[in-house]
């Protein structure tokens, strides 16, 4: 009897223990993978770090998204480089709850063909165990012969890792499906994806894309490379993603996450992804001879109204006048243009009569398919009558956008094409006259950097006047807060869309 009493205390205190781990993520069984960057690229402390989580995230103010969440991108740097970026995708969780999260990211040191999963049991971090899904980890490697478990995979590798205190922080208690990419080719994308989504139905679940962008290249090309991944992502694009990393156009050491959670989510539904957040160690440090860049996005299920897409509510832009039966003879010219130099027939000589089709005026044509954005060039100023600009940029923009390959017939019956006529470029001294969904935005930073924005750019994504001006910055090759230097020049504009 006495030996009973004795073993009490200790009874009680591993019941307890078992009690306080269940809340951290349940009575986790098999192996627990430990932390091996905690006290290095986050705090050791729990009280620190969680003080230092929560921190980043009252300071994030990311764009709001008008749909149902399916998947963020995530940077891995150490907290104090890419921290504040990430709490830019995290802060979206708030109030969301989600039983399963799926991390994929890419393997720094361990060299293995297709990805690895590790299996069971959990992963530690200074604020308690994540536990693994073991049913559906042991699924994965059921359906996908390209998933295994590659132990040296998981066992040093800090960008999955760098994930989990941010998502304990917002989420609390959730399961995880710890996914490492060795390989990053489109096909091992491919299965991957496929594999994740057979896995997760019926799952309340979310994707997370482990990356940082380009490394150690001086500020400005930097920016230049990390805009080609920016522009791919916002188009929801990730065929052209890879393609772009496979040939060098761009960088990130997650390239292969990336696509293949963008691919995912896809087929889970999402239509629209959005860019909340951009920036790169030179920002944060104030070297920017050497830096690393970092990216936070959303990927959904895109909502009504505006966000969707329609542009009778989203009423962007000005009216020119220009009459129903005029509208309709620009876009009929911008089909035959691309009709025909896809079936390799010659441009009819078109009739022109009204004279406001005669008029020189800027224009830009956008060619989507399925609502994704297929291509869009444009004359910013007016140097053409506006029926032989449109009919220009038709050509352009179906077959010579850099980002895009050329539209193949098969895709013909399959494009939506938007006009927009701009109105006269207006420099401003002060970003407060911008309107979001009047005004354009074109930034110029002599003699090398220019970009610009259309007016229904900053619409379609819900962007404020300072997330558009970033946007503008990014796209012109220049750091997001350029618009703030005196030497950049800013332009607004107009336009008609149809």
């Amino acid at each position: 009897m006495r030996r009973w009493f004795f073993l009490l205390p200790l009874l009680l205190v591993l019941l307890l223990g078992a009690a306080r781990g269940e809340r951290r993520g349940g009575m986790v069984k098999g192996p627990i993978r430990e932390s091996v960057i905690a006290g290095s690229w986050y705090p050791g402390d729990p009280k620190v770090l969680r003080g230092q989580v929560l921190q980043f995230l009252a300071e994030a103010n990311p764009p709001p998204i008008e749909g149902e969440l399916v998947a963020l991108i995530s940077p891995h740097a150490g907290y104090m480089y890419s921290g504040q970026v990430a709490a830019y995708a995290y802060k979206l969780l708030k109030g969301k709850r989600y039983d399963v999260v799926v991390i994929v990211a890419p393997s720094h040191r361990a060299y293995f063909r297709g990805a690895s999963v590790y299996p069971r049991g959990g992963y530690r971090t200074p604020l308690g165990i994540v536990p693994v899904a073991e049913r559906l980890t042991e699924r994965l490697r059921e359906v996908c012969p390209l998933v295994d478990y590659v132990p040296q995979a998981h066992a040093q590798e800090h960008s999955l890792e760098i994930q989990l205190p941010f998502l304990q922080v917002v989420l609390g208690e959730f399961e995880l499906v710890p996914l490492v990419m060795g390989e990053h080719d489109f096909y091992t994308c491919e299965e991957l994806a496929k594999a994740i989504v057979e896995v997760v139905k019926g799952e309340r679940a979310l994707l997370v894309a482990s990356t940082d962008l380009s490394h150690f290249h001086p500020y400005p090309q930097a920016v230049a490379l990390d805009k080609v991944v920016l522009e791919h992502v916002e188009a929801f694009d990730p065929e052209g993603l890879s393609r772009d990393l496979k040939s060098g156009r761009c960088e990130a050491c997650g390239g292969g996450p990336m696509v293949a959670v963008m691919l995912a989510a896809k087929a889970l539904g999402a239509s629209r992804a959005k860019v909340l957040k951009y920036a790169n160690s030179g920002d944060v440090t104030g070297d920017r001879s050497s830096v690393v860049g970092y990216m936070a996005a959303a990927i959904y299920r895109g909502g009504g109204g505006a966000e969707a897409g329609d542009p009778q509510e989203r009423k962007v832009g000005v009216d020119l006048g220009l009459t129903e039966e005029e509208k309709e003879k620009l876009h009929e010219i911008a089909r035959t243009v691309i009709r025909n130099k896809i079936l390799g027939e010659p441009i009819p000589e078109f009739h022109i009569t009204s004279p406001r089709l005669k008029e020189p005026r800027g224009v830009f044509v956008t060619i989507k398919k399925h609502g994704q954005l297929r291509g869009c060039i444009g004359y910013v100023r007016a140097i053409k009558p506006l029926w032989q600009a449109v009919a220009d940029m038709a050509e352009a923009a179906a077959f010579q956008d850099p980002r895009f390959p050329p539209v193949r017939v098969d895709e013909l019956g399959e494009l939506e094409i938007e006009i927009s006529v701009l109105t006269p470029l207006r420099e401003i001294k002060d970003p407060e006259e911008i309107e979001v969904g009047k005004h354009g935005i074109m930034i110029e930073r002599p003699p090398y950097y220019s970009g610009l924005l259309l007016p229904q750019v900053a619409t379609e994504y819900g962007w404020d006047r300072e997330t558009f001006l970033e946007q503008t910055c990014i796209k012109a090759g220049l750091p997001p807060n350029a618009w703030r230097d005196p030497a950049t020049r800013i332009y607004i504009f107009s336009a008609e869309i149809f």
